[in-house]
């Protein structure tokens, strides 16, 4: 058993908070936009997954060994990107031990951020997720895969993965801004339903990370 999950099996068991991370990195990129959304999206999930969240999410930078002490880590911002070898090695390390990345493109990041994932896994490419994939289907079921949240350029909404053995280990989200759909109602005045799709697909992606 890895250890990040052994670490979520005791923690769970014991009635413990568990925490999720945002991303700090390197580039020029601004990995601090949208400072409401985790806060919100862990306030949606514990009051409607039954998860037990710390309601204040952490920030942990790319090289730092506290990031295997997260089973779940929130990447976005608009700009530049850029891993160093030592945080190459060291987010590497984080998802082949059972970590999980999710980047959410706040639309600028992509041409940069796929340049920084192929030197994560230089063997892989990056595959879009199929509809019917779990994480599409529950708890809220999303029957045409990952929905639009804001409207930039008329492109489809679509979900890119890494798998290792199977195992989603980067999801990384485009054409969407999913992260900017569980902002505070007043930050981008979205519609209720809207706004609503965009938590339950967060949420669907926090219950895949703790049960699989």
């Amino acid at each position: 058993m890895r250890r990040i999950y052994i670490l979520f099996l005791i923690s769970s068991f014991f009635g413990f908070s568990q925490e999720i991370a945002l991303l700090k990195y390197s580039g020029g990129g601004d990995w601090y936009a949208n400072p409401t959304s985790l806060p919100n999206l862990i306030q949606f999930c514990n009051q409607n997954i039954n998860t037990n969240i710390n309601s204040k999410p952490a920030t942990v930078s790319a090289e730092s060994n506290e990031l295997t002490s997260y089973p779940f880590v929130h990447m976005t911002g608009h700009g530049n990107v850029v891993f160093s070898p030592n945080e190459v090695i060291n987010l590497r390390n984080y998802l082949l031990s059972g970590g999980f990345l999710h980047i959410d493109d706040n639309y600028g990041m992509d041409e940069y951020i796929r340049k920084e994932i192929k030197k994560l896994f230089p063997n892989q490419d990056l595959v879009e997720i199929p509809q019917n994939h779990q994480i599409f289907q529950k708890p809220y079921n999303f029957p045409d895969g990952l929905p639009k949240i804001h409207e930039h350029d008329k492109s489809r909404p679509q979900a890119f993965g890494i798998f290792i053995e199977n195992r989603l280990v980067i999801l990384y989200t485009f054409e969407c801004d999913l992260g900017d759909g569980w902002e505070d109602k007043e930050v981008h005045k979205d519609p209720a339903d809207v706004r609503l799709k965009a938590l339950q697909m967060g949420a669907n992606i926090l219950n895949y990370v703790f049960n699989n």
